[in-house]
């Protein structure tokens, strides 16, 4: 895919990170940096408006999260690439993959290999690096439970649901007529019986396997 500028949003929370990756990418002179931004919300907000090309996208973020951000992106903007970039080998590496993103690499990587990686993935290639391709596989091999040998109850269903469309504990709490301790308990329940080990990957996972709705 040929184009004058490969226009890169810069999606991190910390300060210094974005400063660090903003010059090394203005390093090259094929790259141009749209903006910076601090959470998951605001790379979608602005990847809606300015269309970039390339997304560097961190995974821990507050508020909407880089797996929420890269699943909307990557529907919504189909010709925008995520990359993502962490400083760990995230369990939530196989959720990353699955939302859409053109890359995975280690926030350990060199400038040269970054920028390598931004223009590899602008020509169609997929780009995960050796140690996060491990994990992804040995996750990808891992038994998982069986949509239907999952027993939620309708409490935990209704609890699922409402986390499914973004409400807290407290507003889950508030909408069923429970305690906020309840909701704790139900959601450990939920999160076990499903396999993962957060909201984000409940979500995913109720919705991917149309356990509940987010409707």
């Amino acid at each position: 895919m040929m184009v004058d500028k490969i226009r890169v949003l810069i999606a991190d929370d910390h300060p210094m990170v974005r400063e660090g990756l903003r010059k090394i990418l203005e390093l090259d002179e094929k790259i141009e940096i749209v903006t910076e931004v601090g959470d998951g919300q605001g790379a979608i907000n602005i990847a809606r408006k300015e269309r970039p090309d390339v997304i560097l996208m961190d995974i821990n973020m507050p508020g909407t999260d880089g797996i929420v951000a890269t699943q909307v992106i990557t529907r919504e903007l189909p010709e925008t690439r995520v990359i993502a970039l962490t400083i760990y080998e995230d369990e939530e590496v196989v959720e990353m993959v699955k939302a859409g993103v053109s890359a995975y690499v280690l926030k350990d990587v060199a400038g040269a290999e970054l920028v390598a990686t931004i223009h590899r993935v602008m020509n169609g290639e997929v780009v995960i690096h050796p140690r996060v391709a491990n994990r992804l596989v040995n996750e990808l091999n891992r038994p998982r439970q069986k949509k239907d040998d999952i027993k939620l109850t309708r409490r935990e269903k209704d609890v699922l649901s409402l986390l499914v469309k973004g409400y807290s504990n407290k507003e889950i709490a508030d909408a069923v007529f429970i305690s906020e301790k309840t909701v704790k308990n139900h959601l450990t329940s939920i999160f076990r019986k499903l396999g993962v080990k957060d909201r984000t990957q409940a979500a995913v996972y109720a919705l991917k396997n149309s356990i509940v709705s987010d409707q």
